[in-house]
């Protein structure tokens, strides 16, 4: 007898339990409803993006601005649209009922983009000319091509100066040669054809010339 007024006592105590939490549910969940207009003109705004902040949900407002969403109480309210400034209203958590209708009022957002001057279209003979006399930037390959002809690297090496590991190398090299012929007499340069073609082309360059 005692088991079964137990058992009686704990089923009636689980859908009371529930019932009571069905009902704090409900009192926080609110109907919001509305439209968004102009504040100017009192125009109602359509596509406008009624958000709950940090939540995944929302909805838009129709073609005359009215909306309608399922919020909590406590919920801040998001509205924006293009050319309007952003919005935002909460949800008053001491509400009671659970529906809640606003008119939200927009201001729009002006923007100031950079002046364009509109000019007419040149002539043929003016596209010609300027086509003609532009300066086209050299590309990389051009600038490789460049610096790779044999005067500009002529140039080049003559302008340079030596690092150390250069003059280090050349010294090395003129302390073997010396060396390599100690206690002999060196080549003369003298009866080497490759010795005379380099001469009869540093002749042709011009390398013997004074300069002043």
């Amino acid at each position: 007898m005692k088991q079964l007024a137990f058992f009686s006592l704990v089923l009636l105590t689980f859908p009371l339990k529930g019932i009571s939490q069905n009902k704090n549910v409900n009192n926080t969940i609110v109907q919001l409803y509305g439209v968004v207009m102009t504040a100017d003109s009192l125009r109602g705004i359509p596509a406008v993006a009624i958000t709950i902040r940090d939540q995944n949900r929302g909805t838009l407002s129709n073609d005359q601005g009215v909306f309608s969403i399922v919020v909590n109480k406590g919920d801040i309210i998001d509205f924006s649209t293009v050319g309007f400034k952003s919005k935002s209203i909460p949800i008053p958590k001491n509400l009671e009922g659970n529906r809640y209708s606003v008119i939200q009022l927009l201001v729009t957002d002006t923007v100031y983009l950079p002046a364009t001057i509109i000019r007419a279209r040149p002539s043929r003979e003016q596209f010609e000319r300027d086509f003609v006399n532009t300066n086209v930037p050299a590309d990389n390959i051009e600038i490789a091509r460049q610096n790779t002809l044999t005067a500009q690297s002529r140039i080049l090496i003559q302008s340079t100066p030596r690092d150390g590991g250069e003059v280090t190398n050349i010294a090395l090299r003129n302390h073997a040669r010396s060396t390599y012929y100690s206690g002999q007499l060196r080549p003369q340069a003298i009866f080497s054809p490759l010795a005379w073609s380099e001469f009869i082309q540093a002749w042709k360059r011009g390398d013997f010339k004074s300069k002043k």
